[in-house]
């Protein structure tokens, strides 16, 4: 077996693999890495170079600053002082919802809904109904939101690495309104879909004790690093390497301070890190990698531009409605990373820019994992929260929530990309 189709058999079985064991996924990726390298599909300096260390620096520093950010108690302080302030249960599930969608904006999703969820919880428990829905409602908004900004989630960061995207260019690209807009018009979609969830609600919401922020302090490394971002975004045009280094930076930051101010050990930091993700990320960069350097990217562009032909808003259509669909049942991340080259490879057979191929991909690929109970971590790790608690969730009660809100919230989101970044657009 030659290297090309080595690389494109060790591919796919590690994805076949993602699928069937997903509580190994991370195993999987750094040893297929390790045998595509062994074999000679890939060399050790192309595998080096397939990792974008700018996406890993952003994510890894990023993840210091949220853990530290968690243990100040800063995000539940806000939760519970904004539930405070409702007049009704509706009114707090619903600022509930839309606290986790802010606060997954800068907060990794899995984080997010173990902010949120135990006072969606509380909560549930004081006013004697089943928190299902609540709580299935935290997870999909967060899902959602993590798409807005490029340090929401590791499909944001593959998105800012491939299209050398910088964290203003999520707000403004080219002087077009990006993708953070398109979420937002999701959002505005889905609310109503959650209102509709809800609108039956209207017990009085008893005063929860809100908790007290040890420190302030990692709240504003958070905004200073987030200012540093925008700012670099002037002299980095190119998204290379200053995004990474700021956030590896602020991380080392965060760590002295917990360490002499907070008196936690560095130990107890970088262990509670999310290091399977760490090493996913830089397996699933080397397997991508693999099938790039040996044609396979280009092949595959070429097979679904001859199946679109000339249409391009078909080819739009079919990659978004592909994304959704393969995303409900496959982890998002290592599928996006897989399909921005062949979007961008597309877009160039079918001579249009990438952008609207790129910005449907990420928000399919995002609010697909919405559908299902296994789409997306956040929604596994809320359904866990729930059976801990003794509700169990079926795909009927997930689904039930999650499909709506995906269709309204993909429907509106999409239509704002091909409306501003379509080729009728330019």
């Amino acid at each position: 077996m030659n290297h090309s189709w080595l690389a494109l058999t060790i591919f796919i079985l590690s994805y076949l693999l993602f699928i069937l064991i997903p509580a190994r996924r991370s195993w999987i990726a750094v040893g297929a890495s390790f045998l595509l390298i062994a074999t000679g599909a890939i060399s050790p300096q192309q595998a080096l170079t397939a990792i974008n260390w700018n996406v890993m620096g952003i994510f890894v520093g990023t993840l210091v600053i949220v853990d530290i950010l968690l243990d100040s108690r800063m995000p539940a302080y806000l939760a519970e002082h904004l539930v405070n302030r409702t007049k009704n249960s509706a009114g707090a599930f619903l600022a509930l919802c839309g606290m986790t969608a802010v606060i997954s904006m800068v907060v990794e999703n899995v984080a997010t809904v173990l902010i949120v969820a135990p006072i969606a919880m509380a909560m549930a428990k004081k006013l004697n109904i089943n928190p299902k829905q609540l709580i299935i409602a935290i997870a999909v908004s967060s899902n959602l939101e993590g798409t807005a900004t490029l340090i929401g989630d590791p499909p944001s960061m593959l998105l800012g690495g491939f299209a050398k995207m910088n964290f203003w260019d999520f707000f403004f690209y080219q002087g077009r309104p990006g993708i953070f807009f398109a979420v937002q018009m999701g959002a505005l979609a889905s609310f109503l879909v959650l209102y509709v969830v809800f609108r039956n609600h209207r017990q009085k919401v008893e005063i929860v004790r809100e908790e007290k922020v040890k420190s302030w302090i990692p709240t504003w490394l958070l905004i200073f690093m987030i200012a540093a971002l925008v700012a670099s975004s002037l002299f980095d045009k190119k998204f290379s390497y200053m995004a990474g280094i700021i956030c590896l930076v602020f991380g080392v930051a965060a760590l002295f301070w917990d360490k002499y101010f907070n008196k936690d050990a560095f130990s107890k930091t970088i262990r509670s890190l999310d290091w399977d993700t760490t090493f996913f990320l830089m397996g699933i960069f080397i397997l991508v990698g693999s099938v790039t350097i040996n044609g396979w990217i280009e092949v595959a562009a070429s097979y679904l531009s001859g199946v679109v032909g000339n249409n391009v808003f078909l080819g739009y259509v079919v990659l978004v409605t592909g994304a959704v669909i393969l995303s409900g049942f496959i982890d998002n991340v290592p599928f996006l990373a897989a399909m921005l080259p062949i979007a961008i490879s597309m877009a160039a057979q079918l001579n249009i820019a990438p952008q609207p191929l790129l910005f449907g991909l990420l928000i399919g690929a995002s609010l697909g994992g919405n559908i299902t109970p296994i789409g997306a971590s956040a929604n596994i790790v809320a359904c866990g929260l729930l059976k801990k608690e003794g509700y169990n969730v079926s795909w009927g009660d997930f689904v039930s929530i999650g499909l709506p809100y995906t269709i309204v919230a993909t429907l509106a989101a999409a239509t704002f990309v091909w409306i501003v970044w379509g080729p009728a657009a330019r």
